[in-house]
């Protein structure tokens, strides 16, 4: 686990670049990206950070099932957007009551395949938020690929091998997702190109080709190592084995 930063910033270099596209979060992200590039954790960051509402009740049902008194203790903010151990604490009557809370008034019929989902072994790991809970997977099933696709893909937390550095870019090398008409699934690695940063302004520390990075959106979250790299394939995998028995059900 992480306790290398304050939970408050970490959550931070995850939050921005949805917060960038204005998806989600207050409507300010030129400071929240200059309170994060500057490592400053205040009340003014603690406050921006509650206004994730997507985000937020996943790290207090990690939190509480794992007898954590703080939301934005650091390994509970790695847990969501990371992956690790704490996951595994989370009991699945919890994880499915706390998404009945959330999603049932708003989802009315489409509720089935998600409580089935948590049922299934849901985590509340960012990457099961994107696959299970967002309507994108649905729109896969009618035939609309394209953009959906892209936003599921942009909007996980990728993993990614630093190939090349530029100015405020780096080439990343990533795998991004498939879809074969009935399944998601990982494709072959490709070169992407993303953002390190922002007029001088960076999420992550820094980095060096060979590195292993975290990508949200078009932007280099973190530097990560290998065990967190093999924390976010197991949690990415394990929410597209959720998502793809969902899927097929709706298909049988």
């Amino acid at each position: 686990m992480t306790g290398r930063v304050p939970g408050e910033l970490l959550f931070a270099r995850y939050a921005y670049p949805p917060n960038e596209l204005g998806y989600c979060g207050a409507d300010d992200p030129a400071a929240l990206l200059g309170r994060t590039a500057a490592g400053a954790v205040d009340g003014d960051l603690r406050a921006t950070l509650r206004t994730f509402e997507g985000a937020w009740p996943y790290l207090e049902l990690i939190a509480h099932a794992n007898g954590i008194a703080d939301p934005c203790d650091a390994d509970v903010v790695e847990a969501y957007w990371i992956g690790n151990s704490l996951l595994d604490h989370v009991p699945l009557h919890l994880m499915a009551g706390s998404l009945e809370e959330r999603f049932r008034p708003r989802l009315g019929r489409a509720w089935s395949p998600l409580a089935d989902a948590a049922i299934r072994g849901a985590q509340p790991h960012h990457s099961f938020h994107v696959l299970g809970v967002y309507p994108f997977v649905g729109l896969l099933r009618t035939g609309v690929v394209d953009a959906p696709l892209r936003v599921l893909d942009r909007c996980r937390i990728r993993w990614g091998r630093v190939e090349a550095l530029g100015v405020g870019c780096a080439d990343v090398t990533s795998q991004p997702l498939v879809w074969d008409g009935r399944r998601l699934a990982l494709g072959p690695e490709r070169v992407e190109r993303v953002i390190t940063s922002l007029d001088g302004a960076a999420l992550a520390r820094p980095l060096a080709v060979g590195d292993w990075c975290s990508l949200h959106w078009d932007w280099v979250c973190d530097r990560i190592d290998d065990a967190q790299v093999g924390q976010l394939r197991l949690r990415t995998w394990t929410s597209l084995s959720v998502a793809n028995r969902a899927v097929s059900s709706v298909l049988a």
